[in-house]
């Protein structure tokens, strides 16, 4: 078994993960249409017994161009090469975007990346891929080059859903925003995780039974505050079912950071610094201003026993889910 690959930093390739199959995107989210693209360089990689490896940018380059309105990023980076590994890919190349790289041009992009670096044998994207100054190299450009250099080329007509719509990273981030979590689910393959440390709260959920582990998410997460059914993965793989609250809250959190804040049934100890991964499986309800603590409580309850129903009856959507949130 290869060991997962992880390269952030243009570090030179492993010699035995060169000449592979390459699938290049953003691939934000690894939903079923990035899916598709991504199964088909597995596919084509198993057949001629050479590696698989996936080629992303980090950061997000729309964070470079317009870094006053940062992206709201489905899967982080260390997620997404959580994903991709378990899909079966020998290694994630995360290729250090900034201005300097957007300058390169599609042919020189082809010479020192594909070639001179991953000594790529396929390179598999999706059909709207575009790389280079301007965008300049598109798929006819990219099918020109690959026999030209020695390479392959497999583009990946658009993944359809089963109503006939192209999915894509940008719908789902509207019905996260709508908190919309089930519909986001069947677009992604996989219920929407976030992953954060657990840090120190105000402690208010203790006292009326309720002890949550919390977690400030980055500013950009565009989830509809709200309560929500979820399960809660510790480090060490152990599965939690959970009701949580998400929003921002200013009287509890520092620089507008949206706090999640996470009530794990059954289970008590110190969860403190770990980070630890929330799966969300259903919106509840939106967020409501109690007259006292009491109607607080009791609606508290109410939440848990529906988040309880629930998750009682969740089952895995695919492989993907199956791995993080089963």
């Amino acid at each position: 078994m290869t060991v997962f690959h992880r390269n952030e930093t243009k570090q030179p390739l492993p010699e035995h993960l060169r000449g592979g199959v390459i699938a290049i995107g953003n691939f934000d989210g690894v939903h079923r249409g990035h899916q598709a693209v991504l199964q088909r360089a597995l596919d084509i990689a198993k057949s001629r017994g050479i590696p698989a490896l996936v080629l992303t940018f980090e950061p997000h380059p729309r964070t470079i161009f317009r870094p006053d309105t940062p992206v709201f990023r489905l899967t982080p980076a260390p997620l997404k090469a959580r994903i991709l590994e378990g899909m079966g890919f020998s290694a994630v190349i995360e290729y250090p975007f900034d201005r300097t790289f957007s300058e390169m041009s599609a042919h020189d992009f082809i010479g020192a990346v594909l070639l001179e670096w991953l000594h790529a044998s396929e390179v598999v994207t999706g059909f709207d891929f575009h790389f280079g100054k301007g965008r300049e190299g598109g798929p006819a450009f990219l099918m020109a080059a690959g026999p030209d250099n020695g390479f392959g080329v497999t583009l990946v007509d658009a993944f359809r859903d089963e109503n006939a719509s192209v999915i894509s990273s940008s719908v789902i981030r509207s019905l996260l925003g709508e908190g919309a979590v089930s519909e986001a689910a069947g677009l992604l393959g996989y219920r929407y995780t976030v992953e954060a440390e657990v840090i120190d709260g105000k402690k208010l959920g203790r006292t009326l039974g309720y002890p949550t582990a919390n977690m400030a998410l980055p500013p950009e997460v565009e989830l509809r505050n709200g309560i929500y059914a979820v399960r809660f993965r510790r480090p060490d793989g152990s599965l939690h079912d959970g009701v949580a609250s998400y929003g921002r809250r200013p009287t509890v959190t520092s620089n507008g950071a949206p706090l999640l804040e996470t009530f794990l049934f059954d289970f008590s100890g110190d969860l403190y610094g770990e980070i630890s991964a929330v799966s969300f499986f259903g919106h509840l309800r939106d967020e409501l201003k109690f007259d006292g603590l009491d109607a607080l409580v009791v609606q508290m309850k109410r939440d848990e026993e529906e988040a309880r129903a629930l998750l009682s009856g969740v089952r895995p959507l695919g492989d993907i889910d199956q791995r993080l949130c089963f």
